[in-house]
């Protein structure tokens, strides 16, 4: 196995806006507190210690004691829990939908990058103790987004007609799906440790919320990830005071325009941001429906459904049924940084656009606004892949390119004559230049032919050269065959590879070693793409 990280074009990654934070641009710092720097997060921890109540981490170390109390907890989950109460326990969190069977790849080059910055903050800050945690975003109710995974060349779909909170999502229907992924694995020792990991998740759970923390906590749970469960009564009603200002001051919406505005007026103008704010962002949350709020003249009503309130009476709603109101995106973020006593969140790069327009919202309600800090990237790829792009003299890195940038490569690359008629279009503006300096001695009315016959000359060249490589692809289509394959495999549908294909393709060629090898290879603070050889 071999890993090692490489300086990709920023351009081929992410937005110009993800860019320019990436380098620390100066037009960006007053929309975040601090760059994600080792150095940087002293100051971010006496931030947090000076703000962060007490009862917050007696109600979470209950909370996550309760959460573990009936799941295979590793000594190093409970040692975690035990470390919470304690001021000096900071956490690093990242979160994510609940995707089935994880979802894409990222999601956990997600959570590898968020236990491994704790371990380097260790190393940095031995008198402080760093937590990571996974933050199930349980509340979502967009299903078509978390309900099919690929694994290998094949998409699997869970089909339900339920609707409401994703976490608490029945899995009756389920069991059809994972006959058909288990049955499609194969016999390996590898897809037996799949079936292993489905059998004591999916299908000794009772929802969605409660399989993807098995899953989680099995894949996780040995380096000390906590998985939290953010919908629940308690941990929202230390957070009932910012429902209670939203709903009657919508502060999130007048602080995040004006955050927006300003990063049209003195960033970009043509900034696009990457979320939009309502006047109210909450949901109301019931058993089988997430549903807007929205204030029409004096009356809160329920979007879709035959509900309003008079603001008194919403408000008394809010104190007797806290659970019944949900953070949306813009919210949410608050949410856990109320919640938790977190130094950075970590997310990929759509995530960080969205934080990027949030500092103001936190300034208002005077709650310190955490490190960003862009996921790991990584490439995989087999030994036998690598052999044969090194057969075909093709680096692992040119697979970026597109495919036609990448076979007109190969072909002047293996071409024994020169493709580039460069030279010729030199020469010809040379022997056009003289022409047209005889044309301004003479008569001038000549110059006009003398350009058309130019441009047409340069064009005839150029089309020869599109000829040549033609024909020289065709001389070449085995070459340029196989490396179209390799490629296609590496960037399904023309994409990242970890944006397409889900963990369990690579765990069932190399198993239980897949996580550990992730854990040894990835360093959160390198923002170089990763290439991993299994």
């Amino acid at each position: 196995m071999h890993a090692h990280s490489f300086p990709i074009d920023l351009k081929f990654r992410f937005s110009q806006l993800i860019n320019d934070y990436i380098v620390e641009d100066k037009k960006l710092k007053s929309y975040y507190s601090q760059s994600p720097r080792l150095e940087n997060f002293e100051s971010q921890i006496n931030q947090k210690k000076a703000s962060f109540a007490r009862e917050n981490r007696d109600l979470l170390t209950t909370i996550f004691k309760n959460q573990y109390s009936n799941a295979k907890a590793s000594k190093y989950v409970l040692n975690n829990i035990d470390l919470l109460i304690s001021e000096n326990t900071f956490t690093i969190t990242t979160g994510h939908q609940l995707c089935l069977m994880t979802g894409p790849l990222y999601f956990i080059y997600k959570i590898i990058s968020t236990i491994n910055l704790c371990s380097k903050l260790k190393e940095k800050y031995p008198k402080f103790n760093f937590i990571p945690i996974y933050w199930m975003a349980s509340e979502d109710h967009d299903f078509d987004e978390i309900s099919s995974f690929k694994f290998q060349d094949k998409k699997f779909q869970w089909k339900q007609d339920l609707t409401g909170s994703v976490g608490k999502l029945p899995l009756d229907e389920l069991r059809f799906t994972l006959k058909d992924f288990e049955s499609y694995l194969g016999n390996k020792n590898e897809s037996n440790q799949i079936r292993e990991l489905i059998k004591n998740s999916y299908r000794e759970s009772a929802n969605l919320s409660e399989a993807t923390f098995k899953l989680v906590n099995q894949l996780f749970g040995n380096y000390g990830l906590l998985v939290l469960e953010p919908n629940k009564k308690n941990l929202k009603k230390l957070f009932i005071n910012f429902f209670k200002k939203e709903l009657t001051d919508q502060f999130s919406f007048h602080s995040i325009e004006k955050q927006i505005n300003n990063l049209k007026e003195n960033y970009n103008k043509t900034y696009s941001p990457q979320v939009n704010p309502r006047n109210i962002n909450l949901f109301y949350l019931l058993p089988y429906g997430r549903y807007r709020i929205e204030k029409k003249d004096n009356k809160f009503v329920v979007k879709d459904l035959d509900k309003s309130f008079s603001e008194k009476e919403l408000i008394d709603e809010l104190e007797k049924y806290t659970e019944r109101f949900s953070p949306n995106v813009i919210l949410r973020p608050l949410y856990q940084e109320v919640l938790l006593p977190n130094l950075c969140y970590i997310g990929g790069a759509a995530e960080i656009s969205y934080w990027l327009q949030l500092k103001t919202m936190f300034d208002k309600v005077k709650v310190p606004f955490p490190l960003l800090l862009v996921r790991n990237s990584v490439l995989l790829y087999s030994k036998k892949q690598a052999d044969k792009l090194k057969k075909l003299e093709i680096k692992i890195s040119d697979l970026f390119y597109s495919q036609n940038t990448l076979d007109e490569k190969k072909v002047k690359q293996a071409s024994s004559i020169d493709l580039n008629l460069e030279h010729l279009k030199i020469a010809l503006n040379k022997q056009f230049d003289y022409l047209k300096s005889l044309v301004s001695k003479t008569d001038k009315s000549f110059e006009g032919a003398v350009n058309a016959q130019e441009k047409k000359q340069i064009n005839g060249i150029n089309k020869l050269e599109k000829r040549l490589l033609k024909a020289q692809k065709k001389r070449l289509s085995n070459q340029i065959e196989r490396i179209q394959i390799i490629r296609n495999q590496l960037f399904p549908d023309n994409e990242f590879q970890e944006r397409r294909l889900n963990f369990f393709t690579i765990y069932n060629e190399i198993g239980e070693n897949f996580i550990p090898l992730l854990i040894k290879s990835l360093d959160p603070l390198d923002t170089d793409f990763n290439f991993i050889e299994f």
